[in-house]
């Protein structure tokens, strides 16, 4: 069965991530899954004696528990309707996790915020796991609120009754993946949401005609490639965004005033692992509202 899965370890950023997963399973009408991983379960041994002695060990599992229990009474009592279970895995997160997210549709994840500075501060299981994952994965910061994702009401305040900010997708006109420009227009479309496209670019001359022509150009390939999927989204109202620079940054600055932001990730499978590109990197380490990775072929 279909399923959301979210990693949770306690920590304020994967409570916020599994808030965030509640909210997309019962707009996909998908359960939910909660899932603590992690080797530290593992029986520890006293010295000298050799013999297991079990008393961490059980207080961890016990701890873990707990946290499965409670945030699944919690997240069932906040969201009617909502599916949700907990599982307790005592292996290495990161495989873990990628073996029960093979019947998922989406793994969700939580990352730090970088002190005062909006953004994720991601760490080597959050990064091996966008690598590795078959699956789009979802990084939510944490603080990251219901109402973040909706626009402020006529006072300004924050409201989980006002539309839906942007989603927001970078866009390779170059080479365009359909499974990541499609997952950003279900996601605008379950959110009734508009699409806000970027696409970064480099000015090859300083000859301003030229320019305004390679811009056109690539304005003209930009309405090609989404022509398709506004004809099978046509409740979805797109802007095609073309800048000077890095795609990273514009991203980044999109994030400030977007529901989502929607990149791709390459499939290399090499023996070291997994490869994450530039402008995926940038977006995940200092993008201010929650960013999903698509990986594609």
């Amino acid at each position: 069965m279909s399923a959301i899965t979210v990693g949770l370890d306690g920590s304020p950023e994967s409570l916020a991530a599994a808030d965030w997963a509640a909210r997309e399973a019962l707009q996909r009408d998908v359960p939910l899954r909660l899932v603590h991983a992690g080797d530290s379960l593992r029986p520890l041994y006293a010295p000298f004696t050799g013999f297991p002695t079990l008393d961490v060990t059980d207080v961890q599992r016990e701890w873990a528990a707990d946290l499965l229990r409670e945030t699944e009474s919690r997240l069932a009592a906040a969201h009617p309707g909502l599916r949700v279970t907990g599982r307790q895995i005592e292996e290495q997160v990161v495989p873990a996790l990628l073996t029960t997210t093979e019947d998922s549709e989406l793994l969700v994840i939580g990352s730090r915020r970088l002190g005062a500075v909006a953004g994720f501060l991601v760490g080597s299981v959050a990064l091996a796991l966008v690598a590795r994952a078959e699956r789009p994965v979802v990084l939510v910061r944490a603080g990251e609120h219901a109402e973040d994702e909706h626009l402020p009401d006529a006072t300004g305040a924050g409201s989980i009754t006002t539309p839906y900010r942007d989603v927001v997708l970078g866009l390779d006109t170059e080479n365009p993946c359909d499974a990541v420009v499609e997952f950003a227009f279900e996601a605008a479309r379950r959110r009734a949401a508009g699409l806000r496209v970027v696409h970064g670019w480099t000015e090859p001359t300083a000859d301003g005609y030229g320019a305004a022509l390679d811009a056109e150009q690539l304005r003209r390939e930009l309405g090609d490639v989404l022509r398709p999927w506004q004809d099978k989204f046509p409740g979805v109202e797109v802007t095609a965004q073309t800048a000077i620079g890095g795609a990273g940054r514009h991203l980044v600055h999109a994030s400030r005033d977007a529901a989502l932001v929607v990149v791709g990730s390459e499939r290399r499978h090499a023996s070291v692992g997994g490869h994450i590109g530039p402008v995926t990197h940038a977006v995940l380490q200092h993008a201010s509202a929650p960013v999903a990775v698509v990986p594609h072929d």
